[in-house]
Formats: C-alpha cells, sequence, structure tokens
C-alpha cells in the first residue's frame, strides 16, 4: 500500500487557484508597506506595538531583542515559558533595552498554559518561539485573539501540523493580521535583489537547484538528563533531538535553504525520495534524530533539487542555494552569471532585525504582510523529505498533504512520562 500512496497526483485547479491568490494578496500588503515609507514613522498612543513573548530561549530572547530594535515605540509587554529560569535570562537579555522592557512580575507567565495567559494580555504582536512543535497550537490561538504573529521557523514538525498552520494563515488573512515568519532570507538585501532578477528571467528557466547545510552542532549542544527530570522535561530541555519537538535537523535548521529554493521557483516540490541516517551521534543525548540527510526533490515541469544537510563536527561546512537556469547561473545570495550578470555590493542591513521592521511597517502601513502560507509550504517540504528518509518510501506531496495522518504531538502535555521513539530505521519505519 505504501507505492499506491505514494503515486503523484494532480493539484486540483481550484486549490492551485486558492494557493496563487492568497500568496498574490500576501505579496501586494508587502509592496504596499515597502512603498509607504513606514519603517521610520514614529510610533504614539495606539501606533505603539506591545509585544508577549511566547518562548524565552535563545531564539526567543533574541527574536525580541530585534523585534524592538527594529523599530520606534516597541515594547516588550508580557512572557512565558515552561521553566522560570527563562525569566531571569530574559531580563539580562534587556539589560542596556530597559526603556523598551515593560515585563513585570504580573506579566510572566509559567506553564502549558502560559501562551494563553499571553494572549489576553493587551499585546497585539506576539512573537511565537517555543519549540516547533507547539507552533500550529499556538498560531491557532493567537489568531483567534486577534493578535498580529512573528513565529519563528519552522512552521510545524508533521502534515497535521502544516495543516493546521495553513488554515490558521488563511484566518490570520481574512482578519487583516498580519504573520511573519523567521525566514529571514527573504528579508535579506542581497537575496530580495537576487530572486527578484531570476524572477524576472535573469537567467532564463530554472532546470535545476541544489541546497545545502552541511556543519556541525556545536551550536546545538546536547542537554544531559539530570537526576530526577521526567521524560518531558529532558526532552523540552533538550527539544533539537527529537523530532516531535524540532522536526529533526532538516526540518528545524535546513528548511532555511529550501525555503529560498521554493522562493525562487514560486512554487513547492511535487514528491520528495530521501536518505539520512545517524553516524556520529549515537548517545541517548542525542534522543533519535538523523545527524545526516541527502534528499531529491521534484518541482514541476520535471525541476530536479538536490538538498543535503548534515550535523557532524570535523567535517566540511557548506550553507548555501545554488540555481541553474537556461541562460545562466545563480548563486542567490547575490551573484548572477550569465548574459544578463549582477552582483549586489555592499552589506546588506541585518535580516533578523529586518524582517521585524517589515512586520511592523506592514502593520502601521494598514497592509499586514502574510508569510504563512509560505513558511508552511517550506516546512511541508523538509518534513517530507525526512518521511521519505526516514521510510525508505518516495512521497508525493499531495498524498502526504491530503491523506497522511502523521501527528507527533504526545499524548498529554504534562511533566511525566514520554518514552522516546527508536531511531528511525528506512524500510521498516511505517509511512503514516
Amino acid at each position: 500500500m505504501l507505492t499506491e500512496k505514494s503515486k503523484l497526483h494532480t493539484r486540483r485547479p481550484e486549490q492551485t487557484a486558492s494557493r496563487r491568490d492568497f500568496m498574490r494578496t500576501s505579496a501586494a500588503a508587502s509592496m504596499a508597506a515597502l512603498l509607504s515609507g513606514a519603517y521610520h514613522a514614529h510610533a504614539a498612543g495606539s501606533d505603539e506595538i506591545r509585544v508577549g513573548l511566547i518562548g524565552c530561549g535563545r531564539r526567543g530572547v533574541g527574536a525580541a531583542q530585534d523585534c524592538v530594535n527594529a523599530a520606534p515605540g516597541v515594547r516588550i509587554v508580557a512572557a512565558a515559558d515552561l521553566f522560570p529560569e527563562r525569566f531571569d535570562e530574559l531580563r539580562k537579555g534587556f539589560e542596556e533595552l530597559k526603556d523598551r522592557f515593560a515585563v513585570s512580575e504580573d506579566s510572566c507567565f509559567l506553564g502549558f498554559d502560559a501562551y494563553q495567559k499571553v494572549l489576553a494580555c493587551d499585546a497585539n504582536l506576539v512573537i511565537l518561539a517555543a519549540p516547533p512543535g507547539f507552533r500550529p497550537q499556538h498560531l491557532e490561538a493567537a489568531v483567534a485573539a486577534g493578535k498580529h504573529v512573528f513565529m519563528e521557523k519552522p512552521a510545524a514538525v508533521d502534515p497535521v501540523g502544516i495543516r493546521s498552520i495553513i488554515a490558521s494563515s488563511k484566518s490570520a488573512a481574512d482578519k487583516g493580521l498580519a504573520i511573519v515568519a523567521g525566514t529571514q532570507r527573504r528579508h535579506q538585501a542581497d537575496y530580495v535583489e537576487t530572486i527578484k532578477r531570476v524572477h524576472e528571467g535573469a537567467i532564463g528557466d530554472i532546470v535545476a537547484a541544489a541546497c545545502y547545510w552541511i556543519g556541525d552542532y556545536d551550536y546545538y549542544t546536547p542537554v544531559p538528563r539530570a537526576e530526577g527530570q521526567s521524560d518531558m522535561e529532558w526532552q523540552l530541555r533538550n527539544w533539537n533531538y527529537f523530532t516531535w519537538l524540532s522536526g529533526d535537523h532538516i526540518v528545524e535548521q535546513h528548511v532555511h535553504n529550501i525555503d529560498v529554493i521554493n522562493w525562487a521557483l514560486q512554487g513547492h516540490p511535487v514528491a520528495a525520495l530521501g536518505v539520512g541516517g545517524r553516524q556520529q551521534r549515537t548517545g541517548p543525548e542525542f534522543g533519535h534524530i538523523y545527524d545526516h540527510f541527502a534528499v531529491e526533490f521534484e518541482y514541476p515541469g520535471g525541476v530536479r533539487v538536490t538538498s543535503m544537510c548534515r550535523q557532524n563536527k570535523e567535517t566540511a561546512h557548506r550553507v548555501e542555494e545554488y540555481l541553474a537556469g537556461e541562460r545562466g547561473t545563480c548563486d542567490p545570495r547575490g551573484k548572477i552569471r550569465g548574459p544578463r550578470p549582477f552582483e549586489h555590493k555592499g552589506k546588506p542591513p541585518n535580516p533578523y532585525v529586518q524582517e521585524h521592521a517589515d512586520l511592523i511597517a506592514s502593520i502601521r502601513a494598514g497592509a499586514p504582510l502574510n508569510e504563512g502560507v509560505a513558511v508552511a509550504e517550506s516546512t511541508m517540504a523538509a518534513i517530507l523529505g525526512r518521511m521519505s528518509a526516514y521510510t525508505g518510501q518516495r512521497i508525493s506531496w499531495d498524498w502526504a498533504m491530503e491523506a497522511s495522518q502523521l501527528d507527533l504531538r504526545p499524548p498529554a502535555y504534562e511533566m511525566g512520562d514520554l518514552p522516546v521513539p527508536p531511531v528511525a530505521v528506512p524500510g521498516e519505519t511505517k509511512l503514516v
């Protein structure tokens, strides 16, 4: 039955039209914000951006700092996390930004339901920076509460979560709410100018592409299990190494590069065939995820894309993307070779700050950006590659989006028992 489930299907016309309409609306909102000049607007009264932070780990604190540095009139007013020491780390991160920090003891919320308490505050923008496994639940609640959203990538860890993200993104669009994702390359000037030229035909039709995040794992130091810790607490503290929380590193990290390919090709893959495994990181502190993947993605028109990611120490590094067209080649970081060459000059503004500047400008201009579907599709492409590598099966996009029931959420959100699944074995791990 795996072969039958994995057959390619033709995307229904109404699905394609719906997606194109949604993306066109989002693009128009983006352009309106850019043309408004609102990046330099001074906030006063109702123009103030009051930010609630959900997830106060390293990336959450960094995103909050980037947000307040992106524009005047922005303050952090509430925070949520599962661990109380995170609030001390948050306060420390704002020692030099005290005028932008208005989080009191009463607006620090602890526990699995803490996000709901932040959403009940007077914040008008929330940053979703908890581990990705929580993202669909948090986004759905944020949109229901009428909040603008900055959400870190990836958008989810399984197809069920992706379907939720897409539904929430469309609901946000209907409500006039902004969603900007942490795929910062889409806000990075060298990438933006280069991809614009690719879309204008600078290298002709793209015939092949490749993307890489090949590096080590020093950034993701595993967290040893402390005596007396429950399964749930340890996994949460060591979240990078559990698929239900991170999606595996192809999803959590390599999504950046896959997103650039989707952006350049203006769509998502139709199928994936992947391999992967676990060679260096074999101890229990590394959970059950893989340490390397290689995936061939097939895009519409037969375009093949090679995707490689690895987290092994003392190995070669490569973090980049490559596009081959009918009339030239492209490094999306700012260089086109061929009859219509281009090279971006100068150092672009910090994209981690720029993505927040673009978000805030769009809110103040009344033309909210909505990147929810785009980041959902890039995340789903990464999930497709992981599912293929874990099971050994070629998997179509349509089957994964329409039929897969893979849902990695735990039975309960509580500090208790949560057995670690075995490491996936291709040919034995079932396609769900």
